[in-house]
């Protein structure tokens, strides 16, 4: 699979604003986890999981997260480097993160957690979507599908995934909660409020020479005709 995305316009911005979203994304899962209130339902399976296997949520998360990434092949997606960095740095992060924060807080303190967790998520979210390197692996995976399943709603598709991971990750043990609402009730407006904030402009491109003729004047030398262009590809959180 050839990854989508350049980097000739504005690297270091999008390289910069890509990480910084992973890192966030991953210490925003560690806050949840820490707060003990509930989970989204992709990390409710990973937690699930990880509580079975004895492997680090981290871990998990990377396993699942390579695993969806092979379901792109026969979907035709292709992946960028905003998402094979998403595989690995969030699973990275978390477990760094879940580290430094101790267990067994305050009802008060872990309430904060969730609430800063949720907001923190959005956030991520916004910063590694605008930087136009690709979406996440899960996502890829819903947006795939509905592609070559054109009578499909985007929506639906993501509603059935996600009550299936939930589902899932509930029998096996993860925590589901009011966090769990809350993310579902919160992840789609912060989502909208950031995405538009963190957005990189898209490159200008040249407009092709119009060919001199009848009643059509002679382009001045040098001059070119700019006009915006959408991102790499359409990309949901």
């Amino acid at each position: 699979m050839a990854l989508i995305g350049n980097l000739r316009h504005r690297p270091a911005r999008r390289l910069t604003q890509l990480y910084a979203g992973l890192v966030l994304y991953g210490v925003s899962m560690a806050m949840m986890i820490r707060s003990g209130l509930g989970l989204d339902p992709w990390d409710v399976f990973h937690q699930g999981l990880a509580r079975q296997t004895g492997l680090s949520f981290g871990t998990v998360t990377i396993a699942v997260g390579a695993l969806v990434l092979l379901l792109w092949i026969p979907l035709r997606q292709r992946p960028g480097l905003g998402t094979v960095s998403n595989v690995v740095v969030i699973g990275l992060v978390v477990d760094a993160t879940v580290a430094l924060l101790p267990a067994g807080l305050p009802l008060p303190v872990r309430a904060g957690l969730l609430l800063g967790g949720i907001v923190a998520n959005g956030a991520a979210t916004g910063l590694y979507l605008g930087a136009r390197l690709g979406p996440g692996p899960r996502d890829g995976l819903m947006t795939g599908y509905v592609a070559r399943r054109p009578g499909r709603s985007v929506r639906l598709v993501r509603t059935v995934i996600e009550v299936t991971v939930l589902a899932l990750g509930w029998l096996l043990g993860g925590t589901v909660g009011v966090g769990t609402v809350g993310y579902a009730l919160g992840i789609g407006p912060l989502t909208q409020f950031f995405i538009p904030r963190f957005a990189v402009p898209a490159a200008p491109v040249a407009a092709a020479p119009r060919t001199p003729g009848p009643g059509r004047p002679e382009p001045v030398p040098g001059a070119t005709a700019l006009r915006g262009v959408g991102g790499d590809h359409a990309e949901l959180r």
